[in-house]
């Protein structure tokens, strides 16, 4: 070999070697775009030793390894920014899931629908006996045994028995119960049932699908199901001249008798509401007492077996159109005092009969079912500002609320 092919010889060595250093320095930045004081020094002492191959660091898995080795412990821990994306992608497929169909929700919501069957002893005009049976619907609230349900479906009732979803029938005490809202808390005594899992009514929307479960007619085989949307919020119905169910969920999702006491649930098999009344002759409208204030219930019943209220010491009576124009109202809704209870807070601070009672702690009072509310969620001892009108002038009058007579 002559001298001048073996200076060129070195020469592409040299240039190769070259070469390959730069190409290992910059993956080596790609990785680590920062690397610390340890892993520069580290660089500095290999190219003082050298490179004993062009081939060391030729596959993937060793220039990973070498890298590794290279850098900073707490560095080689954090997660590149790719790895940060795909863990954003995952949460989002995460929050798609909270939403089911409505096969997936009826079969979360089914095993804590149970069925209610009332039995009672009724005497006939003729002085004769005669027993009489219902039914409706209930929703189990915890594991040992307490089931949500209507007043109206156990008020009164000599027997009743509640049957779960996989057949199994107990018998059920009445734990407390509440005619104002209509709801009543009963109790089994069985193992291996299955709460429902509650929402929040106040995140609902109008036109948001929802799912009515409840055992219908009575009918053999399990719940009916219905499905729907909300229609309407925040409405308000007289059940009879002198009573009002206020902030009721108004759905066009099918409530038939049967269904009252079951669950209105949202699309994550969540309940939102207790179905509780029917429009007679109405096409499709039906009511559900709001869950938020069915919590407010359930918890005074759960704790004292009763459901307690401020009181006012006054016989409430709704503003009429009739009633307005023989008073001088300035206003259409309102509650007017039909009279004052003896000794009672409405006396000592001067109401009187005819007073129309038109706010309670700058919340509107426009009938005796916003009056309820209001009084449900202030107990005795507090203080309440009371703003009325008495011959067309609005007043105002500070009482503290008292415990409900006996």
């Amino acid at each position: 070999m002559t001298k001048t092919t073996s200076l060129l010889l070195i020469a592409l060595l040299l240039f190769t070697a070259c070469g390959t250093k730069t190409d290992t320095d910059r993956i080596k930045m790609t990785a680590n775009s920062n690397p610390s004081p340890e892993t520069l020094e580290k660089s500095v002492q290999k190219e003082k030793t050298g490179n004993k191959s062009p081939g060391l660091l030729s596959t993937a898995s060793e220039l990973i390894t070498t890298e590794i080795e290279d850098t900073d412990p707490l560095q080689a821990i954090i997660p590149s920014e790719a790895s940060s994306e795909a863990i954003v992608d995952l949460i989002s497929v995460s929050r798609d899931g909270d939403t089911m169909t409505t096969v997936e929700a009826v079969r979360q919501l089914g095993p804590s629908v149970v069925q209610i069957s009332t039995d009672t002893v009724a005497i006939s005009l003729y002085n004769r006996i005669v027993p009489q049976t219902g039914v409706g619907s209930g929703i189990i609230i915890d594991k040992v045994g307490n089931i949500l349900t209507n007043n109206h479906v156990v008020e009164g009732a000599d027997l009743v028995t509640v049957t779960l979803n996989d057949g199994r029938s107990y018998p059920a005490t009445l734990v407390g119960s509440d005619n104002i809202t209509d709801l009543a808390v009963i109790k089994i005594s069985a193992a291996k049932l299955n709460p429902a899992k509650f929402g929040r009514s106040a995140d609902l929307q109008v036109g948001e699908d929802v799912i009515a479960v409840g055992h219908a007619l009575g009918l053999k085989g399990g719940p009916t199901v219905s499905k729907g949307v909300v229609s309407a919020l925040e409405r308000t119905i007289q059940t009879d001249a002198q009573k009002a169910m206020v902030d009721l969920i108004q759905t066009d999702a099918s409530i038939n008798p049967g269904n009252s006491g079951g669950p209105l649930a949202n699309s994550k098999g969540e309940v939102i509401g207790i179905n509780t009344a029917i429009i007679d002759d109405s096409n499709g409208i039906g009511f559900a007492i709001n869950i938020d204030d069915a919590h407010v219930v359930v918890d005074q019943i759960l704790t004292s077996g009763d459901v307690l209220r401020g009181f006012l010491g006054i016989t409430p009576f709704n503003v009429t159109d009739s009633i307005r124009e023989q008073i001088n109202l300035p206003v259409a809704d309102g509650v007017i005092i039909a009279g004052v209870v003896s000794g009672f807070p409405a006396e000592k601070s001067g109401l009187q009969p005819e007073d129309v009672i038109v706010m309670l702690n700058k919340v509107s009072i426009e009938n005796a079912g916003d009056l309820s509310k209001f009084l449900l969620n202030n107990p005795p001892g507090s203080k309440v500002e009371v703003r009325f009108y008495r011959n067309g002038e609005l007043r105002k009058v500070d009482i503290v609320l008292a415990d409900k007579p006996d």
